[in-house]
């Protein structure tokens, strides 16, 4: 059985220690004579094994999630295991039953296993090509995030998180901007948000909407204000420290919707958060046929044309064709 490790999850491995891309190595050569070693994960498709650091120097323990196929096996994420997770059972208490067993009657797991993919490739394509033509916004990428992590956000925000996204978040937990300029990776120098303003700001445009419900109550019927849906989870903003606007992805319809504090509607993007990525890493590897944005170089980061300053425009270099 043949064992894939991607180039971004050998980076992600390098910087959790020393010893952990010879633990990650060992692994793979037990997954290789038993592929079925892993447990169910979160993820529809994922199988999730956990590594004992006390075996190896200077690794923490670790929790490694893959993908098997019949011909090959795929590691997907590495990340620390944080000791104080909640389990499934408490993480599970408290929550909307009624909406939980919807969101199962819709799931289709031989569907998911394929966004799944379809996100990690998309992202992986992004990745690569920030490794080897934009070190510092590669560098600027945070590592993914444990699958405990990430159900302690899910608890945070009372929604189940989709698939793709929960793929994504085990991939990198957010964009801190390149070069202290706050130009994220993603198309307009758009940042992905770190987890912990994911549920920050749900919060407070939770809040917003809670106000705004208040005062529908006085409006005439068929004149609600609507500015953030429960379903509505913050995913990518204007830059690594701006919230001034962004995109979020609407867990109910699998589409990205745009938000914007300057009293501007919120709209429908069209875009899945697949589709979204693909089409930011078809513009990096073919900037000849890029629509939306046009991606070049200032230094070694990536900056979009469509949002750079006056000062910043005479450095700023096109992609080669």
């Amino acid at each position: 059985m043949n064992v894939e490790i991607p180039p971004d999850v050998r980076d992600t491995a390098s910087r959790l220690g020393a010893g952990v891309p010879y633990a990650l190595k060992v692994l793979a050569g037990r997954l290789a004579d038993d592929p079925d070693m892993g447990r169910p994960s979160g993820l529809p498709g994922i199988l999730d094994v956990t590594v004992d650091g006390d075996l190896f120097e200077d690794c923490p323990d670790l929790s490694v999630g893959y993908i098997r196929e019949p011909d090959r096996i795929q590691i997907r994420f590495v990340g620390p295991v944080n000791s104080t997770e909640p389990s499934a059972d408490a993480h599970d208490q408290g929550r909307d039953q009624e909406q939980v067993r919807e969101q199962d009657r819709r799931a289709d797991p031989a569907t998911a296993a394929i966004t799944v993919r379809e996100t990690a490739d998309a992202w992986h394509r992004i990745t690569r090509w920030l490794q080897h033509n934009a070190p510092d916004s590669y560098a600027a990428l945070r590592a993914g995030a444990g699958p405990g992590t990430i159900a302690t956000l899910e608890g945070d925000l009372g929604i189940r998180i989709p698939v793709e996204l929960c793929a994504l978040w085990l991939l990198t937990a957010g964009d801190d901007g390149a070069n202290g300029w706050g130009w994220g990776c993603l198309p307009g120098n758009r940042a992905l948000m770190p987890l912990d303003d994911v549920a920050a700001f749900h919060r407070l445009k939770m809040d917003s909407q809670a106000h705004e419900d208040t005062l529908n109550a006085g409006r005439r019927e068929g004149d609600p204000i609507t500015v953030w849906k429960p379903t509505w989870i913050p995913v990518v903003s204007c830059g690594a420290a701006d919230r001034t606007s962004g995109l979020y992805l609407d867990a109910a319809t699998g589409y990205l919707g745009s938000w914007s504090r300057y009293n501007e509607p919120p709209g429908e993007e069209l875009d899945t958060l697949v589709t979204y990525l693909e089409e930011a890493a078809d513009m990096l590897e073919a900037p000849a046929l890029a629509t939306r944005d046009q991606p070049g170089l200032i230094g070694e980061a990536l900056v979009w044309l469509s949002r750079i300053g006056h000062a910043q425009e005479d450095r700023w270099q096109p992609l080669a064709s």
